[in-house]
């Protein structure tokens, strides 16, 4: 029997770990992206996040949602391991725990850390949770591009698809540069992109563009060695050395440009929480795009009325975080 071909619409950390879920199903895999697989420019969620590998406060979260992020995150150590082994390529990731400096729900949130068996102590800046891990994303989607090309799926780069008009099954798709793309299956990956490729669809997504903004720090005097959060901005010390402070959530659309207002906001809720940062450089300023959908809720399932369509996508906050079970879960709905 012929391996069944499938398009993956979307090169970020979700589309890339669905494509290997699905030639890891005996599937032959084509990987379309907008711009390019890693790309430091392309300014999607992907590359420009954080890299912190757990939903950030899961006790305000639907259980849906930090089902789908704790099992992600336990996929990590395994997949990091792959794939430095297989591409020479390390995503870093590390296991420093996270500080959540006082937190107003103190009691609600160790509760549910004791209930989901996440550890968790309590101290006097608030609750410190010793297992939150955090990988480099840049490192990891280069990894997972090279992994792509070892493991023969076809990169289909600088492609753009038409948004998709109504029918009842699909059995290819156009570029906007007329090229057909031939499959039994195809699957949307695309975050931000998602909405505008399916809006002529009957499949309601309520799925747009949140910008984030983020700063790298050089980082002076004694270094810090977990992540630290408070009040929706988080700093990150990477294992290089350099410390990342973000982010922020704007309702601006497709616009991927950095504004100083941001730079100066975010640079005061770091040096209030870091002093010493006051006498650090800020080495890059940059944006990406997230999947912006209502409670993080992404959509994982079967178009609701074209066949051979399927989504993965709309992860909003945590598609890092959820990509590895994600990718399981729609590879097995496709192939099931």
């Amino acid at each position: 029997m012929a391996a069944k071909k499938v398009v993956v619409v979307g090169g970020g950390i979700v589309g890339c770990l669905t494509a290997l879920e699905l030639i890891n199903r005996g599937c032959q895999v084509t990987l379309v992206e907008r711009n390019v697989v890693a790309s430091q420019t392309s300014g999607e969620s992907s590359w420009a996040g954080a890299g912190i590998l757990f939903p950030l406060l899961p006790w305000m979260y639907k259980d849906e949602v930090n089902k789908l992020a704790l099992a992600g995150a336990s996929i990590y150590p395994h997949l990091c391991k792959r794939l430095l082994t297989t591409t020479g390529i390390d995503p870093e990731l590390i296991n420093c725990g996270m500080q959540i400096l006082a937190p107003a729900d103190a009691l609600t949130a160790t509760d549910w850390c004791l209930k989901n068996n996440v550890p968790v102590q309590a101290n006097s800046q608030g609750l410190f949770l010793p297992s939150v891990a955090q990988v480099r994303p840049p490192q990891l989607l280069k990894a997972l591009r090279l992994s792509l090309i070892q493991s023969g799926v076809t990169l289909l780069e600088r492609t753009e698809l038409q948004a998709l008009n109504q029918s009842e099954q699909l059995n290819s798709w156009q570029t906007t540069t007329g090229e057909i793309l031939e499959a039994d299956q195809f699957v949307v990956t695309s975050g931000a992109w998602s909405f505008e490729l399916l809006k002529n669809t009957a499949q309601q997504l309520n799925i747009k563009p949140m910008r984030g903004q983020i700063l790298l720090y050089e980082q002076v005097g004694e270094k810090l060695s977990h992540i630290i959060y408070k009040d929706g901005f988080y700093l990150v010390p990477r294992q290089d050395g350099l410390l990342l402070a973000g982010s922020t959530l704007e309702d601006v659309g497709f616009d991927k440009n950095t504004t100083e207002d941001v730079k100066l906001a975010l640079q005061t809720k770091a040096e209030t929480i870091l002093p010493s940062l006051k006498n650090a450089s800020v080495l890059k300023h940059w944006c990406g795009l997230r999947p912006g959908t209502p409670e993080n809720l992404p959509t994982i399932a079967a178009h609701s009325s074209i066949q051979n369509l399927y989504l993965n996508t709309g992860h909003f906050r945590y598609g890092l975080t959820m990509a590895p079970a994600s990718a399981q879960r729609i590879a097995a709905l496709m192939c099931d």
